[in-house]
């Protein structure tokens, strides 16, 4: 079984002026970040804990969705964690997306039935092996106060 996670930290965006310190009349030039390419195939990619952990990073602007929403429910920020199981199988989709009790702080029908739902969205390589692969995979969940 493969453990991974991720933590997720939702922050208010900068203002249009942050770190600008331009002259008047210059042109603002964007920072070069390299990110990866935006939506990579899954099927040009290995099948390894890598490739997991990349294309659930993909999907984190849908779970901090899931958060958010759950957040604006609250009458305070909470912090929280959410320990997710799904199935990849030989098709290289995911089958029985779950938030597991144990190890999960945030109890909310709710919000786990839209993580599950963004995770069993998710198409990964397919198993070298042609078996089904059982993934275990916590989110750690923060609120910036």
């Amino acid at each position: 079984m493969l453990h991974l996670s991720l933590c997720l930290v939702l922050a208010a965006a900068p203002g249009p002026d942050a770190g600008v310190n331009a002259e008047p009349g210059a042109a603002l030039v964007p920072p070069v970040v390299n990110l990866p390419p935006k939506n990579p195939a899954p099927e040009t990619m290995p099948f390894n804990q890598d490739t997991i952990r990349e294309l659930v990073h993909l999907k984190q602007p849908q779970i901090e969705r899931c958060w958010e929403q759950y957040l604006a429910t609250q009458d305070k920020p909470v912090d929280g964690k959410l320990h997710t199981k799904f199935v990849i199988t030989p098709a290289g989709t995911v089958r029985n997306a779950t938030v597991l009790k144990k190890g999960t702080t945030v109890k909310n029908s709710e919000l786990h039935k839209c993580v599950s739902t963004v995770l069993s969205t998710m198409t990964f390589p397919k198993p070298p092996d042609g078996k089904d692969h059982p993934v275990e995979y916590p989110f750690n969940l923060k609120a910036v106060r």
